[in-house]
């Protein structure tokens, strides 16, 4: 259970126990202020998490947005966090780069732009992130590193932003710097030097991004360096800090954290760390990975966000416990208010944490989350114990006056949270209820015929390697002048495991027989080659080893047929344990025995990174 209490309202609720045993605690401002509180916040991206939000109808996508943006009604949060987009797997999907080519700039592909715009439109004051989890193959100049040619990179990173104001009115208060194997000093000192020589001083670098070591060292025996970053980030801290990171006097933020399946247990994670990443490691800032829930649940890490939204095709939406969990802090604190160092550990297991803004307002929040309704996916949690206690709060400094006696008293049970404040402006807010949950269409069809999207993705299809976006031929006077295109023609550099075709799925994870009919054009003269494909079982960093039943016609003539991804169609036809593919009308193969997956979802992709397009995609599921 969770109650938001203010202080008139947590004198009377102490009055209704026995409280003859109660451990003091004392919260007092004279002794000095504790660290600046930077934020809660929300990631959209690492991959592609936020891809199906942008298909809901109004007024459902707007509800959406209000539960996680609007200042005083849901998580009301302070801080977004986004992917710059890499053309590459980076987790649950790809993102569209800016830049898919050297020559190349495009600031209106994806859905970030957007989604900053409208958190923005919600608060204006929120704080925005971009990291790049990943790059265009041409940054790395055919290598799966983006640090041999810094300048190359950080002219990149910098485009991004500059781009983001000139077309989006969007001012970047944060770049992130990132990779999984280690962090490169030259880079973060050339990013450092191009965003101020491009009028970006303003810009504050979050390094490494990923692990306390070995930047904090790095930071202490470099001043070029310890001058070029403002925040050490870490990821999954596990609430705790390292001494060089304490001894480099920069913020600490939790840069990525929480990932958790968002159910009870999960909304007690989230409670745990939000107190406790400041207790235990003086982090001023937590970012949830991820934002919202928005993509396929079947793919890697499902319902790992704040709130679940993945059916725009029926408008339903969850507003998960995290959400309300995030509003015990956000909407009774705001950044720029004090950590007091008056701060710590329940005797009896929990945490308690409290704010001020300096004039007179105090914010307290207390978690009591058990062990086994508290565990997040990671790092692992060590044992640990809390019972249900009495507390008392002895309140010193300039707020002694703040409540009658200076003190007030509670019975704390497990697993809950107070927010105990002197700001009255909080509140849980509420939309009807969303329509009720149902399955993906059954029959679908898209012919791409959208002149001016508002989008560069097609509905509903969530790209897994390569990037298929919307895409206006005008060679071609006849039926297929607006197609869905494959742009990616060469390897990304990414840390995940990208495959050496392109795949983007769509559907239901559940569908078993299905008819697929598509018309393709392969751009590649010779070589080229495409697939549909059904019953595909895996997707996101998981997509290299996808399973199902592909269908390739190649640019020479040639036609395969095999049950992985690893190896001009118009129907594929799966009914029970067989399978039969035509072209063009024409059988090619039928009654093949089909042995594996069962289930899995529907697909179009290219044989390589190559240049082909797609149109009058349909389904009919039996």
């Amino acid at each position: 259970m969770i109650y938001k209490l203010s202080f008139a309202i947590a004198l009377c609720f102490s009055l209704c126990f026995d409280l003859s045993i109660a451990e003091s605690y004392v919260l007092d401002d004279k002794i000095g202020l504790g660290r600046t509180f930077d934020g809660i916040g929300g990631l959209s991206g690492g991959g592609a998490t936020s891809r199906l939000l942008v298909n809901y109808a109004e007024p459902y996508r707007s509800q959406i947005l209000d539960y996680l943006f609007k200042p005083n009604f849901g998580a009301s949060l302070q801080i977004l966090k986004v992917e710059i987009g890499g053309d590459a797997q980076t987790t649950d999907g790809t993102e569209p780069s800016h830049m898919h080519y050297e020559n190349d700039e495009n600031f209106f592909r994806g859905y970030e732009w957007w989604l900053m715009r409208e958190a923005k439109k919600r608060n204006p004051n929120i704080t925005l992130i971009g990291l790049p989890w990943a790059f265009p193959g041409w940054v790395g100049h055919g290598k799966n590193w983006p640090y041999d040619f810094p300048d190359i990179t950080a002219s990149y990173v910098v485009s991004w932003i500059l781009g983001a104001e000139q077309y989006h009115d969007l001012n970047i208060d944060y770049v992130g710097i990132w990779n999984e194997r280690n962090f490169d000093s030259k880079y973060i000192k050339l990013l450092r030097y191009t965003l101020d020589k491009s009028g970006l001083e303003r810009v504050r670098i979050i390094a490494s991004d990923n692990l306390w070591q070995p930047i904090t060292y790095s930071l202490c025996v470099d001043q070029e360096l310890a001058d070029a970053v403002d925040v050490i980030g870490a990821h999954y801290p596990g609430t705790t800090t390292v001494i060089e990171a304490l001894k480099t006097q920069k913020k600490l933020w939790s840069s990525e954290d929480y990932s958790t399946f968002n159910d009870e247990v999960g909304g007690g994670c989230w409670a745990r760390i939000l107190n406790q990443n400041y207790v235990n490691g003086l982090m001023t800032a937590t970012i949830s990975w991820n934002l919202v829930a928005s993509y396929y649940e079947d793919l890697p890490f499902g319902r790992d966000g704040l709130m679940t939204a993945e059916e725009p095709w029926t408008g339903n939406y969850v507003v998960e416990s995290p959400i309300w969990i995030t509003a015990h802090t956000t909407q009774f604190s705001q950044p720029g208010w004090t950590y007091l160092q008056t701060v710590g550990h329940l005797v009896h297991g929990g945490s308690y944490v409290a704010l001020t803004d300096s004039k007179g307002n105090l914010t307290v929040v207390i978690e009591t989350m058990t062990h086994d309704h508290s565990v997040c996916i990671r790092p692992p949690l060590l044992p640990f114990n809390v019972t249900a206690q009495n507390v008392t709060f002895q309140l010193k400094g300039s707020f002694v006056s703040t409540i009658y006696d200076g003190s007030f008293t509670l019975s704390l049970d497990v697993d809950e949270v107070y927010t105990l404040t002197t700001i009255s402006t909080g509140q849980k807010g509420t939309y009807p209820d969303p329509p009720a949950s149902g399955p993906f269409p059954k029959v679908y069809f898209d012919d791409f015929n959208v002149a001016n999207p508002s989008f560069s993705e097609a509905p509903d299809f969530a790209d897994q390697t390569g990037v298929f976006e919307y895409y206006i031929n005008l060679t071609d006077p006849g039926p297929h002048v607006f197609t869905l295109r494959q742009v990616v023609t060469q390897m990304p550099v990414t840390w995940a495991t990208d495959a050496d075709q392109t795949i983007s799925v769509i559907g239901d994870y559940k569908w078993q027989n299905l008819t697929v009919m598509c018309d393709v054009f392969m751009e590649t003269v010779k070589t080229g080659g495409v697939f549909i494909a059904v019953r595909v079982d895996k997707g996101g960093q998981s997509v290299r080893s996808a399973k199902g039943v592909f269908f390739w016609v190649f640019a020479d003539g040639s036609y395969k047929v095999t049950n992985d991804l690893a190896i001009l169609n118009r129907f594929f036809f799966l009914q029970g344990e067989y399978a039969t593919g035509l072209l063009n009308g024409y059988p090619l193969w039928k009654n093949a025995v089909v042995l594996g997956p069962k289930n899995g979802w529907a697909a179009i992709g290219t044989h390589s990174f190559e240049l082909a397009q797609f149109d009058n995609f349909a389904v009919e599921v039996k």
